[in-house]
């Protein structure tokens, strides 16, 4: 069995517009539908393409007691918007505006003081990525989003449910 990427193409504000922008190119648009935003299909850092959905080919049905040959069938998976490039390593448009927003955000609660709002933003970073510091990062936010209340707690996971790496997600909204 091989397996080869399709490109995707996605908005500059991570909206999968297609992840099969390369094999039916008619689905590709020049600014997303949901925001109008521009779409792109390479890194802008390193100009590589976006990973899309996964074509996996194998061969099926064969018989040599019948005498009929096997058949090439073709599998696609689904692509996902990812949060950094798989060439470069550095975190795509949508991401690094999703992290600029959130620490923006995190600046405007007046319920920390300034050290907390300072460990706030420095967290971010680290619930974005899957390193060793991602579970001290989980300990900070749960400690300080009973201090903002409910309402800036859910702005600020509105911005970073789609950004964080799996395990702080399950780690904090189980």
């Amino acid at each position: 069995m091989s397996s080869r990427y399709d490109v995707a193409q996605v908005c500059l504000n991570g909206h999968l517009i297609s992840d099969h922008a390369q094999s039916r190119p008619e689905f590709s648009k020049k600014f997303c539908p949901d925001c109008g935003a521009e779409t792109v299909t390479q890194c802008p850092d390193c100009g590589q393409t976006i990973q899309g959905a996964v074509h996996s080919t194998y061969l099926t049905g064969g018989s040599r007691y019948l005498g009929r040959p096997p058949v090439q069938r073709t599998m696609t998976t689904s692509g996902s918007v990812r949060a950094f490039c798989h060439a470069c390593g550095k975190p795509y448009p949508w991401t690094r505006a999703g992290i600029e927003t959130a620490k923006a955000l995190a600046l405007e609660f007046e319920e920390l003081n300034d050290a907390e709002r300072i460990q706030l933003q420095a967290s971010i970073d680290d619930l974005v990525t899957d390193t060793p510091k991602t579970n001290v990062a989980v300990v900070r936010f749960k400690k300080l989003m009973p201090k903002v209340g409910k309402h800036g707690a859910d702005a600020l996971k509105a911005i970073l449910i789609d950004l964080i790496a799996e395990g702080a997600k399950k780690a904090l909204w189980p």
